[in-house]
């Protein structure tokens, strides 16, 4: 028999696996090119990286807002999302500042979806301070 507390635990376990695997495969992607290159590159890699490790993914997805019972096309894009489950936002900037932090939570509430990353790769690590993680 398994709790309700037991498929939520395994569940946070899922999502923790998957997030080392995206992030294993972001290292890569950036210990390969560096800094200093265009998003839509980090962005074409990071998805051979993916595929690559098997991982499904979809770029650039297409994110309505349901405004009073209507599907309204307001412009959002997801960069990718990976095993249905985890939202990626890719930046190349000097600092990721509070509002980027904010998009990926707007995605999540948009989506339901429990986690995110933005991936910065304009850092010389990317592993101190070029990945941030959000729950809800």
């Amino acid at each position: 028999m398994i709790h309700h507390g037991d498929t939520e635990a395994r569940s946070k376990l899922l999502h923790e696996h998957l997030t080392e695997q995206v992030i294993g495969a972001a290292i890569e992607v950036h210990r390969e090119l560096g800094p200093g290159l265009m998003e839509s590159v980090y962005e074409e890699c990071l998805c051979h990286e993916l595929y690559l490790r098997k991982l499904k993914f979809e770029r650039q997805m297409a994110l309505p807002v349901r405004y009073k019972g209507v599907s309204l096309d307001c412009g959002y894009r997801i960069d990718l999302v990976v095993e249905d489950s985890l939202i990626l936002e890719l930046k190349c900037m000097e600092h990721i500042l509070p509002v980027h932090e904010a998009q990926p939570l707007t995605y999540l509430k948009l989506t339901g979806k429990r986690v995110g990353l933005i991936l910065n790769f304009n850092v010389p690590v990317l592993t101190r301070g070029g990945i941030v993680r959000k729950v809800l």
